[in-house]
């Protein structure tokens, strides 16, 4: 091992936790300095059956990054841009990557990487392509899967494999075992594959099976992409830079409240905007807010051309046909601007998460609803985009019904939003509260035709309730593994909430959209 490897207290405290709710204390940390030094730990590890979990920047709100197993730190060594062409618009990077560096390096040439969560400060490509991350411009530019073309990774079993896609994918150049493993898969379901997922744009929950179809072209790097470290570890991957607009202008439109943004967002996607993001009053403070049109919630439109004044027709054309819903509306030229009102929508996460009604509370006072912190757990489900008004009423009512409060924001022209909520996580009624609301939600997201991740993928917060109602991957998961090898340790969900006893399991997406059980609603509606 050239790397780092690190069993002290502090080093294991660090790595304990990651931006969820989740903490979990490793037996060691192993900060690799290339692929060899990653297959000589999985090869440790699964000669004494220690659990295995690559961790980039820690910023997954699921739970995902934090394990007790051996954490791989790929930031410290593997952090490198290792080649760009910009003819061929493509990047070679290692995972420690962090987005915003990968950016600043395709600049240069006119280009970006066109993924860019809000944490792209400081979130890694291999976290990216694990969780299949998204941001704001996926509207344009699509998640980390569609932008992914091969990635470089090692398997648990041993194996070292290069995943290709974008039709260069084939069973064909693996391993025997694994390409006969995966062609039984695929081929013994097909009719799952091909009918039971979720259409919509932000489907990151369980693994993209449905990849490895014939007319999808085989697309082992798809696949691979969102599958939270389960199958493998990457140590290489070649992603998709695309062509940054010369100029952009920021439409704002406000809207009376959420609900009425969330029906209205859907309508601008026709005019081919790069974001497409809602925000409500509730998190924005007043000296923002005096600089944003009249209204109780807005979307934050983002338009761009090959010059200012094309980018201004853009905006001027997508306002006049918004102008019959939206209440009032603004046209932000200024860079500067720009930038500021984008800082509001990006420490949005963080307005949630402090309410500001703690006054003097004791913690357990706060966390019970009376001020005080929010938290994450069930961020980014995701329903096709023209049901997201809908949705968003039914999920305020279920929020009452639980006696909860949230502000959802987020990615509405892609159906999306973040949710900060005031569980209470010290007291056993509460967390019992936390399990049921858990579970309802995910028969409600269901019942939309959604997927209970839309970002950031199932983790430990949503992996158990996605065992009843995921799109049809849960049912094939041991057997991907099968053919993949051993997964990287407890699989996501372990540590989620457990389902009460004596409860129905939810239902299962596939049979709610074949005609199954039928989905309880709030308010009794079916």
């Amino acid at each position: 091992m050239r790397g780092d490897v690190a069993a002290d207290t502090a080093t294991r405290a660090l790595h304990t936790m990651d931006a969820s709710n989740y903490r979990r204390v490793p037996l060691a940390v192993v900060a690799p300095r290339d692929a060899d030094d990653i297959a000589a730990a999985l090869a440790v590890c699964r000669e004494h059956g220690v659990p295995v979990v690559p961790r980039g920047g820690g910023t997954s709100i699921a739970g995902q990054a934090t394990g007790v197993g051996v954490v791989l730190d790929t930031t410290r060594y593997l952090n490198r841009v290792l080649s760009l062409d910009p003819e061929a618009r493509t990047a070679v990077v290692q995972p420690g990557v962090i987005c915003n560096e990968l950016r600043s390096a395709a600049a240069p040439y006119g280009l970006t990487f066109g993924p860019d969560p809000s944490t792209h400060s400081r979130c890694t490509i291999g976290g990216m392509i694990g969780n299949n991350s998204c941001g704001a411009h996926s509207v344009a530019w699509g998640t980390t899967a569609d932008n992914v073309r091969e990635v470089s990774a090692l398997l648990y079993g041993g194996e070292r494999v290069w995943l290709r896609g974008e039709g260069g994918g084939t069973l064909d150049a693996l391993s025997a075992r694994l390409r006969d493993g995966l062609r039984s898969l695929v081929d013994g379901n097909l009719a799952l594959l091909r009918t039971g997922f979720p259409d919509l744009p932000r489907r990151i929950s369980g693994y993209a099976l449905d990849a490895l179809l014939p007319e999808r072209g085989v697309d082992l790097a798809r696949a691979f992409t969102g599958s939270e470290g389960t199958l493998g570890v990457a140590s290489e991957a070649t992603v998709r830079l695309v062509r940054a607009p010369g100029a952009r202008v920021l439409a704002i439109l406000g809207y009376a409240d959420e609900n009425a943004a969330a029906d209205a967002a859907s309508t601008l996607l026709p005019h081919g905007p790069l974001t497409v993001e809602g925000m409500a009053s509730h998190l924005v403070g007043p000296l923002a807010a005096a600089s944003l049109p009249r209204g109780g919630a807005w979307l934050f439109v983002e338009v761009g051309g090959d010059s200012p004044e094309q980018a201004r027709a853009h905006a001027g054309a997508l306002l006049r046909d918004a102008a019959a819903e939206c209440a009032d509306s603004a046209v932000i030229t200024d860079p500067a601007h720009q930038r500021a009102l984008w800082r509001v929508r990006e420490d949005a996460s963080g307005t949630a998460t402090r309410k500001p009604d703690a006054g003097g509370a004791s913690l357990p006072e706060r966390s019970r609803g009376l001020g005080g912190e929010a938290w994450p757990g069930w961020e980014d489900c995701a329903v096709p985009p023209a049901r997201l008004g809908g949705y968003l009423r039914d999920f305020r009512a279920l929020l009452a019904q639980h006696a909860l409060r949230g502000t959802p924001y987020g990615y509405f022209g892609d159906g999306c939003t973040h949710v900060r909520i005031n569980f209470d996580l010290l007291t056993e009624p509460g967390i019992a509260r936390f399990r049921d609301f858990s579970y309802d939600l995910a028969d409600l997201v269901v019942a939309h035709d959604g997927s209970l991740s839309g970002e950031h993928g199932d983790g430990q917060a949503r992996g158990t309730a996605a065992e009843d109602v995921r799109e049809p991957t849960r049912p094939t998961l041991r057997a991907v593994q099968g053919p993949v090898g051993p997964g990287r340790r407890d699989e996501p969900g372990d540590a989620g909430p457990a389902a009460p006893a004596g409860r129905e399991p939810a239902v299962r997406g596939l049979a709610a959209r074949a005609g199954g059980r039928r989905v309880r609603l709030p308010g009794g509606r079916r």
